[in-house]
């Protein structure tokens, strides 16, 4: 079941990332013709006013600005999980400087590629781009300061693991900030399961504070939520997936789609004596 909910992520994923952010907000998923799928448009929000902003980079597809939160400072190493054609890591190297480091990581061939032809027209030394799981990062241990993502993890099956990965790669006394979807009171059936509304995010999604929850129990400290933005998702989009009464029901259930921004911190391990 994991494999095939990677493989419809990657194989959705591949798609968006040969067209533009236009294209993917004019054909609704992001592949042309396939209108009656998720818009992943919806989630994001607007970069172009940040340094080290590249609209090459910008497909559209985050659900927030992670390194608004992240405290990059200037001789950091940044890993950013799902980086896609770059856009985060491109802003997050404008803050490191050319002392720094900027890492992504991601699944997708497709995605790879195109972040570094990204980069190599802006022809910088200290951002790379690697071909990995998120649940089992192609980095060493104790590697970053600090650990970002953007409305990836929610896309990561074993996301305890994914979890448990970001703490190792993390240095004593790094952070992360992710920005994610979450929910708050539980999907209809149908939205759980259908793997389409997976790969644009909500049905991946899981209550917040489970996911507080997994931070921590990963050992993590001083979780925050910096930010927290309702999401509506048109009718249209959910028109796929309920019936008329399914849709007015859930509508009124209470439930919620949320973009949040979460920060913590890998503690500093103290020697104690007995």
């Amino acid at each position: 079941m994991e494999k095939d909910l990677k493989l419809v992520v990657k194989e959705k994923y591949s798609l968006i990332a040969k067209q533009s952010k236009t294209q993917n907000e004019n054909s609704c998923c992001g592949a042309t013709g396939c209108c009656s799928s998720m818009d992943y448009t919806i989630f994001s929000e607007k970069y172009d006013q940040l340094q080290g902003y590249n609209p090459d980079a910008d497909l559209g597809l985050g659900c927030g600005i992670p390194t608004a939160f992240a405290q990059i400072k200037q001789g950091d190493t940044v890993i950013d999980l799902g980086s896609g054609a770059g856009n985060d890591c491109f802003v997050a190297r404008a803050l490191v400087g050319e002392t720094g480091q900027v890492i992504g990581v991601d699944m997708t061939e497709t995605m790879i590629d195109k972040a570094r032809k990204n980069s190599e027209k802006l022809a910088f030394k200290n951002v790379a781009f690697i071909l990995g799981d998120i649940e089992n990062l192609p980095v060493t241990a104790e590697k970053a300061d600090v650990v970002i993502s953007n409305c990836v993890l929610n896309l990561v099956p074993d996301k305890r693991k994914a979890f448990s990965e970001i703490f190792r790669v993390l240095k004593t006394g790094g952070h992360l900030s992710v920005s994610d979807v979450v929910l708050k009171g539980e999907l209809p059936e149908n939205l759980k399961e259908a793997a389409e509304m997976y790969a644009g995010c909500v049905s991946g999604a899981i209550q917040l504070n489970q996911y507080l929850d997994i931070i921590t129990s990963t050992g993590f400290v001083h979780p925050k939520v910096h930010k927290e933005q309702e999401i509506t998702v048109p009718d249209e989009i959910l028109l796929n997936y309920l019936n008329q009464l399914e849709l007015a029901q859930f509508k009124t259930s209470g439930t919620g789609i949320f973009s949040i921004t979460v920060y913590a911190e890998k503690p500093v391990q103290l020697i104690m004596d007995n």
